[in-house]
């Protein structure tokens, strides 16, 4: 079993507002299905336990990019969108932050009564991985919310998150089952973030001599923190800046969206009707669907789907949420009558743009498209935290 990898984020305080916790479960539900049905059960529990992916997943969810509150509030719409379809997609999703993390060991026992797989085993698994990145790796970051992910067919993925109240930092750890060595003796593929010095590793081959005795394990100098791989570390900055973003992705996804004819998708997509601002947002989730690994490396590109709940990097557009919804489930509903035609349109989004990348030199000035963005937010519907957006004002003219 390997920890796959995690990834430190800035502290954000608040709340989700239900509209936005409303699109997201709706969202998080058809990416879900689409993903369990053209990949499987055990790509998505990979996908999960991917810190690159979860980061693009919530951004294009409309979760602030960087926060930590994408953690908490991307599982808990997952939870609740996708455990009334359990049975149906083999996908279940227990745990949660606070209290709810503690009835993991319950809910996964409810799950093995349910399924036939050995519920007090997943349990275990559960209260292990925890463990590990609580107590056996002391870092600093003590766990505060905690999810487990398992398929019917007994894989699993866990996605927790611990909080350090003196660098206001969280630390999100995902864990995926598919290579089950030991819990005790070296599990991680990384331990990753910002390098804290010394640490307190149990797991480490160089301290089984240590393992006997807790007290003389702290008494001894600790071993340093093991070589930092798949690092993520999100920036302390809110806005949405251009070296965040790769440049030359996002100037494909946004060139395929607002400048290839729409005459040339009539038969290829099947979307006929659609304007180039949803087009661009279909465009990156097909590619949280169906992208490669190596296509996530800058998770704030896909903040460019549907915005953030406070207005980073513009307001989330609520229509064209709605009108993405709808075409996905669409296109879920038509794949399941056998009629896939839309399906591979969607999957045909991401191919597109990232053939457009070949060669392609981004144009468009990275604050303008910003700029823009927020100036037509409120013909979208835009929406933040802070209420609905407004049409710009214009300079008054004065009389003299």
């Amino acid at each position: 079993m390997k920890q796959s990898g995690n990834a430190d984020l800035p502290l954000h305080y608040g709340y989700v507002p239900q509209w936005l916790a409303e699109h997201m479960a709706k969202l998080g539900l058809a990416v879900t299905e689409a993903i369990v049905m053209d990949y499987g059960s055990s790509e998505y529990l990979r996908r999960m336990s991917d810190p690159f992916w979860f980061q693009s997943l919530g951004a294009v969810m409309g979760m602030d990019w960087h926060s930590s509150g994408i953690t908490t509030s991307v599982m808990g719409a997952l939870k609740r969108a996708v455990n009334p379809h359990s049975k149906e997609l083999g996908i279940y999703i227990c745990g949660g932050k606070g209290k709810q993390s503690t009835q993991t060991p319950n809910e996964l026992i409810k799950v093995g009564n349910q399924t036939g797989l050995d519920g007090n085993q997943l349990a275990q698994c559960s209260k292990l991985s925890a463990k590990v990145d609580n107590t056996a790796v002391q870092d600093g970051f003590q766990l505060y919310t905690h999810n487990f992910i398992v398929s019917n067919t007994g894989q699993w993925s866990v996605v927790q998150q611990g909080m350090n109240s003196n660098t206001r930092m969280a630390r999100r750890y995902h864990w995926h089952s598919g290579q089950l060595n030991s819990f005790v003796e070296e599990p991680h593929s990384a331990i990753c973030g910002e390098n804290m010095g010394a640490i307190l590793n149990l797991t480490d081959k160089q301290a089984a001599a240590s393992k006997d005795g807790i007290m003389r394990i702290a008494q001894d100098n600790p071993e340093r923190m093991m070589a930092e791989v798949k690092k993520l570390v999100m920036p302390s900055h809110h806005d949405v800046r251009a070296k965040d973003v790769d440049l030359k992705r996002l100037g494909s996804v946004l060139w395929l969206a607002h400048e290839k004819q729409p005459k040339d998708f009539e038969e290829l997509l099947l979307l006929q009707g659609l304007g180039p601002r949803t087009l661009q947002s279909l465009t990156l989730v097909s590619e949280v669907i169906h992208g490669t690994p190596s296509r996530f490396k800058d998770p704030a590109r896909f903040a460019f789907a549907h915005g953030g709940k406070d207005g980073h990097p513009f307001p989330v557009p609520v229509k064209v949420y709605d009108e993405t919804i709808g075409v996905l489930q669409n296109a879920i509903h038509k794949a399941k009558l056998s009629n896939g035609e839309k399906n591979e349109a969607i999957k045909r989004l991401t191919q597109i743009a990232q053939k457009a990348e070949e060669g392609f030199t981004p144009n468009a000035d990275f604050d303008k498209v910003i700029e823009q963005e927020r100036a037509n937010s409120y013909k979208y519907g835009g929406r933040t935290v802070f209420g609905s957006a407004k049409p710009p004002q214009t300079p008054q003219l004065k009389l003299f």
